[in-house]
């Protein structure tokens, strides 16, 4: 409490120090006070503090340790200061020394960890920016097809904030209009005010100046938002050729620095004769801990610049259809065991749908391969551990044992990816066809006939994959299912964020007018610039996964010749001639092992990383990136296992 006490009256001396960081937390919606973030801070950077002051006392006794034993690290003298001649590492100055560096040690890294922590609302605040700006021409949409419908601003305010799983952090916006409204009084456009004050995104405070002014002068609101739509959605193209641009970078930063710079230190390592213990520890870090560690960063980087579209929640409530009001139902008594026997009969009937058409249910659900081939994967690597003899040589043993990891890592792997590909191009073959859908029920729609109506015409048509769907519409509308309620299990079926918008623009449309061409003419030219944009991204990025590939090959291409060219040679050199002490007079068949080992390791490594990475830049997800890291890691397993 004193602590909380000293920040708050430090806050209140000079607020204006800390304005901006309370700007930053507000736009991030960070749900927390500029008080209780500052006191958080500064925990956190006390225990950063902490940990980095351990460091540099250990750090400081191991180079005592080392000068005092001639090891590898050495820290000349250069400025002839007066020290014992026999370094002590429990003497009283190495000991004063190690206090002096953890005391600097935990000054620097505690104000680094709170730089961080002041910078951190502000690059999230950055974040949710580029977010609201991706997807407010869809948010847009949807209000002009409420507005269409004559639905008041504010109904259409708290129906957009319900749909923050679809509409993202721009519907999380408009919950603090809601906010406003229904918790401290304010009117709408004093809400709107609020909102624009508060917002990131200058494209959003941009729109809501307009739209208050619009309100204030009684302009037409649905002009103004259909102008608005199709504005957004060329301005859509333009924000992802920036986003592209900056991917593309990212691209060329992570073969730089994590295809040819670990091959470049590889390389130097060999080269330079270094094939000591030393040696070995340093390839060690290189491929176990650079290449993980560097490669999880790019990923992580990715992710935060992208927009999340893998995944789509809807609440749905279970209702009780009650077709004919006029007859009287009668619950009876003793019945429990027929409805057992139906929930039985039901689990009885998927199990035998599964065993006689596997194939159709893995491809429907791509997760469900996992439960068969984990526990083969289990299974695979437990009978190889046991028929694998105990070798006493651990590098003979890890080199029996690694390839066969791969295989149970390539049986999860394969299977996955292969049926995760078919559901991707299924699903990219349905949302392909969904604007020429919108536009013909649009077109059917402006004759006068309605959207029930224009579904039972559409059954008729060829839309490929679209067609089967629409007949299940049409089967759900006939056994007594409303139009939003069969739109929303077609959604459920499919769930994708460009399904799951139109869907919802549609629903929400049709519930407020029977007539809605220009929303579905709207929903149509909105599902054809996402399609646009999503084929845009991968012909983009498509040279930079090629360029993936092609490191990779050069990557496989220097470590098998170092493997099989230099490495052995290197082991067989008579070592009778050279000076002990040097780095080639360290080497031995053990070490040469080893080098192998760490050779044939890091291109795995690589293949795994690389090909997930291609998969997250190329279309936006680790999922498509599992068969770019199985092809690699076939093509690795095969050189290493039958070149070399």
């Amino acid at each position: 409490m004193i602590f909380n006490a000293l920040i708050r009256r430090r806050i209140k001396r000079n607020p204006l120090r800390y304005q901006s960081l309370q700007d930053n937390l507000i736009s991030a919606r960070a749900g927390v006070t500029l008080e209780r973030y500052l006191v958080r801070s500064i925990e956190t950077a006390l225990l950063a503090g902490i940990g980095f002051a351990a460091f540099g006392f250990w750090v400081t006794g191991l180079l005592a340790f080392s000068a005092k034993t001639g090891g590898y690290i050495h820290l000349y003298n250069v400025f002839s200061l007066p020290l014992p001649q026999d370094l002590d590492p429990t003497s009283p100055h190495i000991v004063i020394a190690q206090i002096v560096a953890a005391l600097i040690a935990f000054l620097a890294g505690s104000l680094f960890i709170y730089t961080v922590a002041r910078k951190y609302p502000g690059l999230q605040r950055g974040n949710r920016a580029t977010k609201i700006n991706l997807t407010l021409h869809n948010a847009v949409a949807y209000m002009f097809a409420m507005r269409k419908g004559g639905a008041q601003l504010m109904t259409i305010f708290r129906s957009l904030s319900e749909n923050a799983k679809i509409y993202g952090e721009v519907a999380l916006e408009f919950r603090q209009v809601v906010r406003d409204a229904d918790f401290f009084g304010y009117d709408v456009v004093t809400a709107l005010r609020h909102l624009m004050e508060t917002t990131p995104s200058e494209k959003l405070k941009q729109f809501l100046e307009d739209m208050i002014s619009v309100i204030e002068s009684g302009g037409d609101l649905v002009s103004f938002l259909s102008g608005r739509v199709r504005l957004y959605q060329e301005e859509a193209r333009f924000e992802q050729k920036q986003f592209l641009q900056f991917l593309s970078l990212v691209a060329e930063s992570y073969v730089t620095l994590f295809v040819a710079g670990p091959l470049f230190l590889i390389i130097i390592m060999v080269v330079m004769g270094m094939m000591g213990g030393v040696a070995i520890l340093q390839l060690t870090a290189v491929i176990y801990l650079v290449f993980p560690i560097g490669s999880a960063v790019f990923i992580l980087l990715i992710d935060i610049i992208s927009l999340k579209t893998e995944t789509v929640e809807r609440f749905v409530r279970a209702k009780w259809l009650h077709e004919y009001s006029d007859v009287n139902v009668y619950h009876r008594e003793g019945e429990e065991h027929f409805f057992t026997r139906l929930v039985h009969y039901d689990r009885v009937r998927n199990a035998r749908q599964f065993i006689r058409h596997p194939f159709e249910a893995f491809q429907k659900n791509y997760n469900l391969t996992l439960f068969i081939t984990v526990p083969l994967a289990l299974i695979y690597v437990v009978a190889v551990f046991f028929v694998v003899p105990q070798y006493q040589d651990i590098e003979i043993y890890i080199d029996v044992v690694d390839d066969h990891i791969m295989m149970a890592l390539l049986i999860v792997l394969l299977p996955y990816a292969f049926f995760f590909e078919l559901w991707r191009r299924n699903i990219q073959g349905m949302e392909s066809l969904i604007p020429e859908f919108l536009d013909r029920m649009a077109g059917i729609n402006q004759v006068g006939l309605t959207i029930a109506q224009a579904i039972g015409i559409m059954v008729n048509t060829n839309l490929g994959l679209l067609s089967y769907e629409i007949k299940r519409i049409k089967r759900d509308i006939d056994w007594g299912a409303s139009f939003s309620d069969a739109l929303i299990r077609f959604e459920d079926r499919i769930r994708t964020p460009l399904i799951a918008r139109t869907v919802t623009l549609i629903t929400k449309a049709s519930q407020m007018s029977g007539s809605i061409g220009d929303v579905l003419a709207i929903a149509a030219s909105d599902a054809k610039m996402s399609d646009l944009l999503k084929r845009e991204r991968l012909s983009d990025m498509f040279i930079y996964t090629a360029i993936i590939y092609l490191a990779f090959v050069v990557f496989v291409f220097v470590v098998a010749v170092i493997s099989n060219n230099f490495i052995p040679i290197l082991g067989s050199v008579d070592a009778g001639g050279i000076p002990q002490g040097t780095a080639i007079s360290n080497v031995s068949a053990s070490s040469v092992k080893a080098i192998l080992r760490l050779m044939f390791h890091s291109v795995v490594l690589q293949a795994l990383l690389s090909g997930l990475i291609a998969g997250q830049m190329g279309e936006g997800s680790l999922k498509a990136g599992i068969k770019h890291s199985c092809i690699m890691m076939i093509i690795a397993l095969v050189i290493f296992n039958l070149f070399l």
